[in-house]
């Protein structure tokens, strides 16, 4: 078992710094894909997220755009990125805290964006996210 999540409930590692083979690190980024700080800088540095790519899957990382305005704008790329995750079972995918750092939302704000991944056996979210999820419920 990985020291990067836990099974019941799913829940993903706030601190991160190797990956297994079959895990990606899922963080929040700007469209531009300029990976200079926080969870974008560890993507880039250690786990291959490219250089201007701001959205999508790059080396073990998947990017979620979320520097670029309201947190209306981000829901499609979490959408986005649920989808992609039900498509590839075989991978086991970390959600950082995306947008609840530089970005500056807070974590009540992005959270509930991620409800449908709760249902996703491959989705692993924060323990922060989880919680708040779980009290929506």
């Amino acid at each position: 078992m990985s020291r990067n999540r836990t099974e019941n409930p799913k829940i993903a590692s706030e601190r991160i710094e190797v990956l297994e083979k079959d895990e990606i690190f899922v963080f929040g980024s700007n469209l531009a894909g300029q990976h200079g700080g926080g969870a974008a800088r560890v993507a880039n540095t250690k786990f291959g997220a490219e250089w201007g790519i701001g959205v999508g899957l790059t080396g073990q990382t998947y990017a979620i755009p979320t520097m670029q305005g309201g947190v209306k704008t981000i829901r499609p790329y979490v959408d986005k990125f649920i989808e992609f995750a039900k498509k590839h079972p075989e991978n086991k995918f970390l959600v950082t805290r995306i947008g609840c750092g530089i970005a500056g939302f807070k974590d009540e704000e992005i959270a509930p964006l991620f409800c449908n991944a709760l249902e996703i056996s491959n989705i692993y979210l924060p323990k922060k996210f989880y919680d708040i999820i779980g009290n929506l419920a």
